[in-house]
């Protein structure tokens, strides 16, 4: 099966649901949820069967021009499986705060207007997957756009919620900047190479007559790509839009929308870091990235009682470790992991974490009727279960030992000692210091904090069942690492 299937089979899918949502007319919309959720399941399960030219160069779709501007390689899989395994959940979380979104759509109360939330993530879904298989900055462009359109939607869908329409005009506002800074430098970087095929131009060294201007063109889409991964300094929508979006649109982009920025990151980084006269003032541009982001993430989540804004900054902190391994600039090999390979490392373990937060960060949101620090008092009395889990996963966002979080941290922490960059390791360890500070604020909360009149709260059978397999991935993955690595590789 040619690999372009799983991308059109996704889209189609969202099509799909987006025309049953009109035409067939239920009182309850989570069968789309439940409908879209195993659709992914089904292309998930046919990423093995899918192959490129290179395995198949006698069949007929092998020639067509599409391979010109698609790859599919070992980390085109890695994050197209991560891009449906990030879908699924996100659908799956919304199917349990459906409550929350017909409250604040047309005709409150009912579900008539809240359909099309399930499809718009499999939008999304093929722009990230598309993404994975760029070749060449059009063609990567064009799916980055499709995602962050799609992220335009999802933020404001709340449209009785001024929050949440706030957070839309900040992240569109930001959004358009970073857009046209980042084609203003792909237009830079065309001029210096004469292409903007990432393979072409790592075969330029010669040919390079101006790299002023070619370094100059790289800042630029740097700057505009900070904007998708949460970097400095194209961080500041983040704690805003994180807040004033549905709790599983933020969850997406705290995990989805990074990990897509960062795909295109590696591939676009990728030429240059081979090329002696761009490799060192770029992996100069990603140390001082790295030390800002991390400082920056960290010192200000400290002050946070909002949990999903200090999980806003957060995002920006975990944003500093992913670059400072990509600061490293350590070449993937047989038996060790490189920067790109840790990187993809770290998303993993981030995205078992992550979404194990957001899970329960939307049950109490409903519950409890906030999203404050002071509306977790008294879970460990109320739902010891539901606490324990939470602290797990909070601990290895953390980064606590025996976590998978603790591995993640551990590969950039090495690879940064390798690299010489001991000043990096010395803001990381600060960092990190700062983040066993926040997390362990909302573990005190939960264990220590009186619940006073506060509801109890419980978890529904969907967000029950994402939660315990969360926390045992969390677990078991930082014990036995293998799997996660063995995709990778």
């Amino acid at each position: 099966m040619p690999a372009f299937y799983l991308e059109s089979i996704v889209a189609l899918l969202g099509i799909v649901l987006l025309l049953a949502e009109t035409f067939v007319p239920t009182k309850s919309k989570s069968w789309l949820g439940l409908a879209g959720a195993t659709g992914l399941v089904i292309v998930l399960g046919l990423v093995p069967l899918a192959t490129g030219p290179d395995s198949s160069p006698d069949a007929s779709w092998a020639s067509l021009p599409l391979w010109n501007f698609y790859q599919f390689d070992s980390a085109a899989v890695f994050y197209k499986v991560f891009a449906l395994v990030t879908t699924i959940f996100v659908l799956l979380l919304s199917i349990d705060y459906r409550s929350t979104l017909s409250r604040f759509t047309q005709n409150p109360g009912s579900e008539d207007a809240t359909g099309e939330y399930y499809s718009l993530p499999l939008f999304a879904c093929t722009g990230m997957m598309l993404l994975a298989s760029a070749k060449d900055l059009a063609g990567a462009f064009v799916a980055l756009e499709l995602v962050t359109i799609t992220f335009y939607i999802l933020v404001t869908f709340l449209r009785r919620n001024v929050g949440s329409l706030e957070a839309g005009v900040k992240y569109l506002i930001l959004g358009a900047l970073s857009t046209g800074f980042l084609v203003y430098g792909i237009a830079w970087i065309y001029g210096m190479t004469g292409t903007m095929n990432f393979a072409e131009i790592s075969n330029l060294e010669s040919e390079i007559s101006n790299p002023t201007g070619l370094l100059f063109g790289i800042a630029l889409v740097l700057v505009g790509l900070g904007f998708k991964i949460g970097a400095v300094p194209m961080q500041v929508w983040i704690p805003d839009v994180y807040q004033g979006a549905p709790t599983p649109t933020t969850a997406f982009l705290s995990v989805g929308s990074k990990a897509a920025g960062f795909i295109l990151l590696i591939r676009f980084l990728d030429p240059f870091l081979s090329l002696e006269t761009t490799c060192g003032p770029v992996l100069g541009i990603l140390a001082i990235l790295a030390a800002a982001t991390l400082l920056f993430g960290n010192l200000a989540a400290i002050p946070q009682t909002n949990f999903k804004r200090l999980l806003g900054y957060s995002s920006i902190a975990h944003a500093g470790f992913l670059i400072l391994a990509l600061a490293a600039g350590a070449s993937e090999s047989p038996d060790t992991l490189g920067s790109a390979g840790t990187v993809s490392f770290y998303l993993a373990t981030y995205l078992i974490m992550t979404l194990g937060v957001f899970f329960i960060l939307a049950q109490v949101r409903i519950t409890r009727g906030g999203e404050a620090i002071t509306d977790f008092n008294g879970l460990g009395k109320t739902n010891p279960l539901l606490a324990l889990a939470l602290t797990v996963l909070l601990a290895a966002l953390a980064g606590v030992p025996l976590t998978a979080g603790f591995i993640g941290k551990f590969f950039v922490f090495s690879l940064a000692v390798q690299a010489g960059l001991w000043w990096g390791v010395g803001i990381a360890f600060i960092a990190a210091a700062a983040g066993f500070y926040y997390y362990l604020n909302v573990v005190r909360a939960m264990w220590w904090a009186e619940p006073g009149e506060l509801a109890p709260v419980t978890l529904p059978g969907i967000s029950k069942a994402c939660v315990a397999l969360l926390t045992i991935a969390t677990l078991v993955f930082g014990i036995y690492p293998q799997p996660i690595l063995a995709l990778i590789q």
